[in-house]
């Protein structure tokens, strides 16, 4: 299972935010301009409630993630 929310900067889809289950648990990755991520665990174990988490997450903060992205987008130039 994967969700993710992209957003368009300067005509290039970017990752900001994703969820998935890669590593044998259920984990947020925020991604960072220059590539890098924070991996956080979340306690979810059922697969159905991960989903609905992920993406009530996303529709609920979008518009946070974009702007915490664009102001280190911001700072590393």
């Amino acid at each position: 299972m994967v969700i993710q929310y992209e957003t368009k900067i300067n005509e290039t889809w970017k990752p900001i935010v994703r969820y998935d289950c890669s590593h044998v648990f259920f984990h947020r990755d925020i991604i960072f301009p220059g590539g890098d991520k924070e991996k956080k665990a979340i306690a979810i174990t059922d697969l159905e409630i991960a989903l609905s988490y992920a993406e009530q997450d996303i529709k609920d903060r979008w518009e946070f993630y974009k702007e915490k992205y664009l102001k280190l987008l911001k700072n590393d130039k």
